[in-house]
């Protein structure tokens, strides 16, 4: 085994190991709503469910330089974000947000995508998204990086509204099979959901 300190690497060299050893990450297409009602739309693959009861999501927004980027200043001015599933058939325009624009540019604009009205928060979702969850931001936490300019926002929302498709959703389940997610690798690397396999967990 290589064993390795990471207080002697630098950020880069941690940051490539975490991204190439957490794997495969999902992805959240986020969009937000900026104070002057620009629709912004942005990937993450820090991403996860943090609790059902209430239905809570992490979503990790790293600044840059200490600066938050938009999705985390818009979710908490407007106390609110959408999270959609990139799936097979949106990944490319969602990939297209991934563009730096500046806050008065919209995102969703750029990739073609279509925004939708959510029904009990005041942030757009998008159509593409085969499955898209309106959430409330239950809490924000800076972590990382120097007291005075943290490396990261920690989004915790709480979901008060689901949107699924018909053809991936049957029965309360979600047909991972048709709802096709993809996830985020290293570097530029995606992929497919892949081979699936059955254990029982032990009683």
């Amino acid at each position: 085994m290589i064993s390795l300190n990471p207080d002697t690497l630098t950020e880069r060299e941690n940051y490539k190991l975490l991204t190439g050893s957490i794997i495969p990450r999902p992805v959240a297409f986020v969009t937000t709503l900026s104070s002057k009602g620009v629709l912004n739309g942005a990937p993450f693959s820090y991403f996860s469910i943090v609790a059902a009861e209430p239905p809570l999501l992490s979503v990790s927004v790293q600044r840059v330089d200490g600066v938050s980027k938009d999705t985390a200043r818009n979710a908490i001015e407007h106390n609110a974000f959408v999270v959609h599933i990139t799936d097979e058939d949106n990944v490319g325009a969602v990939n297209v947000t991934a563009s730096r624009l500046s806050p008065e540019e919209s995102e969703i604009a750029l990739a073609g995508l279509t925004p939708i009205q959510s029904t009990k928060i005041a942030v757009p979702g998008v159509t593409e998204a085969k499955i898209r969850m309106e959430c409330i931001l239950e809490k924000v936490i800076p972590l990382g990086g120097k007291e005075d300019t943290p490396a990261c926002d920690l989004l915790i929302g709480r979901v008060v509204q689901y949107h699924l498709s018909e053809e991936a959703y049957q029965n309360t389940y979600v047909i991972a099979k048709e709802l096709r997610p993809v996830s985020r690798l290293a570097g530029n690397n995606y992929a497919k959901l892949g081979e699936q396999f059955t254990l029982e967990r032990p009683q």
